[in-house]
């Protein structure tokens, strides 16, 4: 909490106007707060937010003296207390809780959230527009940290010269000092990070194959055939770490069962429309009778489907799989080596 406040709040003397501002919203009825949060530019309610998040206890002389200052028709008889629960239930009956989460965000950060997670969730336009202007080495260290599924919003955004030069960047990063992260983390205005871990040096040609798991067909076909133009073994070593939904044939049986249960019962359709018989076959063996009989049908229901449709319903399934494989309920084989012999 601000020493400032802290000392002042007691008798309510000395408190700056954003400060009683603060103090006398916290005072008020909900429905009132909300109605004058809604009349309040956005800067105007993260100032008052980020006080009121840290107000505590304020004694109930202090509420009076600066009721009888605004108004004397406005009297309140209570202690009240500021904190981030309080701040954020008033605002969200004015802003709605996705608004009044960014707003809070920025002033205590998400619990169980760093800079890197809060980044993940920004616009991609405007993340974009803004790499774009920056240094494709510190572009390539930013998506490297970032999740794969938002840094492929990112990377197809981008023209293909600077994206293939981010790329090459990327599969060749080296361990990067923490006074380096935090210069990056202060002009992404993150402040609320405090540290971060530089303990060991990133596989960057996985990082790299992650993002494109998260590619459509077209869009990583496009980029494989710049990148194989540019070094082939780049492309090659991005190829073998990445797993596709062709990749599901290499995995035994058990774990084909294992992502039936847990696959979108939606998707799966539409990814098995697109996929050859191998893998359709694969799945089918490892249904009952009754359920390999019902999904044909929902498969054959389907008609036409766009690819692009098929892609995002295979993606879906390739997620799942490497979520029970990061759980350990499945095993994934590393590369193109044979699935171990398995006793069950």
């Amino acid at each position: 909490m601000n020493a400032n406040i802290a000392q002042k709040k007691s008798s309510g003397s000395g408190l700056t106007g954003i400060e009683k501002a603060s103090v006398l919203m916290m005072s008020l009825d909900e429905e009132v707060a909300s109605k004058i949060f809604a009349l309040m530019t956005e800067d105007e309610i993260r100032q008052i937010s980020q006080i009121m998040s840290n107000l505590g206890k304020v004694e109930t002389q202090a509420v009076d003296l600066l009721m009888t200052e605004f108004t004397e028709e406005i009297s309140s008889g209570k202690t009240i207390f500021g904190d981030i629960g309080n701040a954020k239930k008033l605002l969200t009956k004015a802003l709605g809780a996705d608004k009044v989460e960014s707003i809070l965000g920025e002033i205590s950060g998400p619990i169980g959230k760093d800079t890197w997670d809060r980044l993940n969730n920004i616009d991609e336009e405007l993340l974009s527009a803004f790499l774009k202007n920056e240094h494709p080495q510190t572009v390539a260290l930013i998506l490297s940290r970032m999740k794969a599924s938002a840094a492929s919003k990112i990377l197809v955004s981008f023209s293909n010269e600077f994206a293939m030069n981010v790329i090459s960047r990327m599969v060749n990063l080296e361990p990067v000092k923490r006074e380096v992260i935090s210069d990056i983390e202060k002009i992404l205005q993150s402040e609320f990070m405090t540290s971060l871990s530089q303990g060991k040096k990133l596989d960057t040609y996985e990082q790299v194959a992650e993002i494109f798991n998260n590619f459509d067909r077209a869009t990583e076909q496009k980029f494989f055939e710049m990148i194989e133009k540019d070094n082939a073994e780049t492309a090659q070593r991005i190829r073998e770490l990445m797993f596709t939904f062709d990749d599901i044939k290499k995995l035994d049986n058990t774990a084909i069962q294992t992502i039936l249960r847990s696959a979108d019962k939606q998707k799966l359709p539409i990814a098995l429309k697109g996929a050859n018989d191998e893998i359709k076959e694969l799945f089918f063996k490892n249904m009952s009778e009754r359920a390999s009989k019902i999904l044909k049908e929902d498969i054959a229901s389907l008609g036409p489907v766009r690819i692009k449709d098929v892609d995002e319903a295979q993606m879906s399934i390739v997620q799942t799989t490497k979520t029970l494989a990061d759980s350990g309920e499945i095993k994934i084989p590393d590369g193109d080596e044979e699935q171990e012999r398995m006793i069950y």
